[in-house]
């Protein structure tokens, strides 16, 4: 890829834009907003104008109930040879590209699943998407060109390429990012109501669940509505589990009797639930993630032994939370498990070793199906 436009310069179009401009593509910033456009270029995304030519890759960065409009406006006006798009929503897009777009073989849906609380250009970062999954949607028509060029900007920006079908894509992202977010402003707007000292109190749990609370509410706006079949249907179930719990919670404020032992049972097997849910999720020192590595390093049973290694990933950007500890028989020692990245993997198992660590690394490599009658190395489907 030599040339492409980005069409939308908030947190992720021009995180894409540095991230493709460092690795030597020419890119052409442009945006609703001229000051955002040229905003991004002062920070060395690209050049706020116009390419003049055809470039290989228009990504249209822009809220989902956007992205229709500004692709068949930019296939009309033969902006491209291929196009992709960044929405959290991806059926829609997908719909309106089949339904409208001159050209919709020349286009794939994507989803780079990162971003910041912080919206606008200044917030965005050319290291966002690194070792990020980024799902692609190639709808019945996508050519296979198109589905090439989306591949090699998921490269570029050292990101890791999911594959799904659009309607599953909504389906889960409803489960993991849309509703949870509308859980933390509900959760967030508690705290405008909350008691005298409320902010004496406020802890690390409660920071980590509001947090994504502070994103930008029109945007949430559109994105919520695009999606809003599926984000329905889980908070459908979540009224549902709710309408258990607030009985069984009140039951717990009554002294003895059935019904506290009920609202007992009750409250505890919504929190084994919540446990066994989070299992699901590839946590930190479960191991390497897929298409990643495991790092095993052998650790001597002697008093402070462990807290240098620690100490030493931490030199190399690596949590203590990213380890496992795995014991052996008294006085054989322990062998520290961290599940990493591949690309960190790597260079921490090297530098471990410099530093006369006995390391162990543990390659993950696969091949996982894409479609039928092929396979893409690294590429992670679903």
């Amino acid at each position: 890829m030599r040339t492409m436009t980005v069409i939308g310069t908030g947190l992720i179009g021009t995180s894409i834009a540095l991230a493709v401009s460092g690795r030597g593509v020419r890119v052409f910033l442009t945006d609703r907003d001229p000051a955002a456009a040229r905003t991004a270029a002062a920070l060395g995304a690209g050049l706020a104008k116009d390419p003049g030519e055809t470039v290989d890759l228009a990504v249209i960065a822009v809220p989902p109930s956007h992205v229709g409009a500004v692709l068949t406006e930019a296939q009309e006006r033969g902006l491209a040879r291929a196009y992709t798009d960044v929405a959290s929503v991806k059926a829609g897009p997908e719909q309106a590209a089949l339904r409208r777009a001159p050209d919709p073989a020349c286009y794939v849906g994507g989803h780079p699943l990162a971003g910041r609380e912080r919206s606008g250009p200044l917030a965005a970062r050319a290291e966002l998407f690194r070792d990020r999954n980024w799902v692609l949607t190639p709808s019945r028509l996508t050519s296979d060109e198109a589905f090439e060029r989306a591949l090699e900007l998921v490269a570029l920006c050292a990101a890791v390429p999911v594959v799904m079908r659009s309607q599953d894509h909504d389906a889960a992202v409803a489960v993991t990012s849309h509703v949870p977010h509308l859980m933390a402003s509900l959760m967030a707007a508690r705290l405008t109501e909350g008691p005298a000292g409320l902010a004496r109190v406020a802890g690390q749990g409660l920071r980590d669940a509001t947090r994504i609370a502070a994103g930008d509410s029109r945007l949430w706006g559109d994105i919520l509505q695009a999606n809003a079949p599926a984000v329905a249907g889980v908070l459908k179930d979540l009224h549902a589990d709710l309408s258990r719990l607030v009985p069984a919670v009140d039951a717990l404020t009554r002294a003895g009797g059935a019904d506290r032992d009920l609202g007992m049972r009750t409250l505890v097997d919504l929190l084994d639930r919540g446990i066994s849910g989070l299992a699901e999720i590839p946590a930190a020192g479960a191991g390497p993630q897929e298409g990643g590595q495991g790092v095993r390093v052998a650790v001597a049973e002697r008093p402070g032994e462990l807290a240098r290694l620690l100490a030493a990933v931490a030199d190399l950007g690596v949590a203590a939370e990213d380890a496992a500890v795995e014991t052996a028989a008294a006085g054989a020692g322990f062998t520290v498990r961290f599940g990493l990245p591949a690309r960190t993997a790597e260079k921490v198992a090297d530098a471990l070793d410099a530093g006369g660590w006995t390391v162990v690394r543990e390659d993950d490599e696969r091949l996982l199906p894409m479609g039928e009658g092929q396979a893409v190395p690294g590429v992670r489907g679903v």
